[in-house]
């Protein structure tokens, strides 16, 4: 059976590794390849999904949004958020489901513990976001959602009011907007793509606008070492990069597209792995 990524870009992702090297624990006879489809031409590239009967897909950035028109039936975990990073393909039914929340709360949790009352600063507004805010709120975590379109923070947090009815703060990415409510924040998440690869030097917030007391998580995993990390580590505050969110949704995703236990620690080592053959892990 055939499995894909499909995003723009996906050349450097580790997902291709991490699944290849899980089916062949498990003994499944299964390929996993990622395929770069630019923003324009998703409905043709889902024509030849269906078309191939490709068994099932994870979705990246662009794409994440845009391709609930494209589906048959959404999971819960993807119509109350709005966004789809896993596809199956159910007997020709194409079915979207979101496991980034999962992820990157699994991740998180490793990190500090419980979420319940802690101040989070969101940094982003799209796909990958809306599941994250959706998982933290769920985990008790109080939240501020931070874009540089503020009516797009605005109406993810009128949909997590109308879903959970709780309250979400909402601001831009001014300076002067966004410095005092990071000042008084534990976690500082950037969920948006800024410093991601072949844009490394690209940060969301510089380390004037960061304090000790942070823990900083760029969901960002190419490079390991993201801009915002580094000047995190020059203030002195704890760090978190995207491998490790990574890995978590990757194995719930594995887990809705085969019905198998993912082997996560394989999983891991294969991302590993890949990333020391690289030269970015040493």
């Amino acid at each position: 059976m055939l499995f894909a990524l499909i995003g723009d870009p996906v050349e450097r992702s580790l997902s291709p590794a991490m699944y290849n090297a899980a089916f062949r624990e498990l003994g499944l006879d299964c390929v996993y390849v990622a395929f770069r489809v630019q923003r324009g031409m998703l409905a043709d590239a889902m024509a030849g999904i269906r078309a191939f009967g490709v068994a099932g897909l994870n979705v990246t950035h662009p794409h994440k949004v845009s391709i609930l028109q494209l589906l048959d039936k959404l999971d819960r975990s993807a119509s109350q958020v709005g966004a789809v990073n896993t596809v199956k393909n159910d007997e020709g039914k194409l079915i979207g489901y979101n496991t980034d929340g999962v992820g990157a709360i699994r991740a998180l949790k490793q990190e500090v513990g419980k979420l319940k009352d802690r101040r989070v600063v969101l940094v982003g507004a799209g796909g990958a976001a809306r599941a994250i805010a959706f998982k933290l709120v769920e985990a008790g975590a109080k939240l501020v959602v931070a874009n540089r379109t503020v009516e797009r923070a605005q109406k993810l947090a009128e949909d997590i009011k109308a879903n959970r009815g709780v309250f979400v703060g909402t601001v831009g990415l001014k300076p002067s907007a966004l410095e005092p409510v990071i000042s008084k924040a534990e976690i500082l998440i950037n969920a948006t793509s800024v410093g991601m690869y072949p844009d490394v030097k690209k940060t969301v917030v510089t380390a004037k606008m960061l304090h000790p007391g942070l823990l900083v998580n760029d969901i960002v995993y190419q490079p390991m070492s993201t801009r915002l990390l580094r000047e995190a580590e020059k203030v002195g505050a704890r760090t978190l990069g995207g491998l490790e969110m990574l890995i978590q949704q990757g194995a719930a995703s594995f887990e809705i597209l085969t019905g198998k236990k993912a082997p996560i620690e394989i999983m891991r080592k294969a991302a590993e792995r890949e990333l020391r053959k690289r030269g970015e892990m040493p």
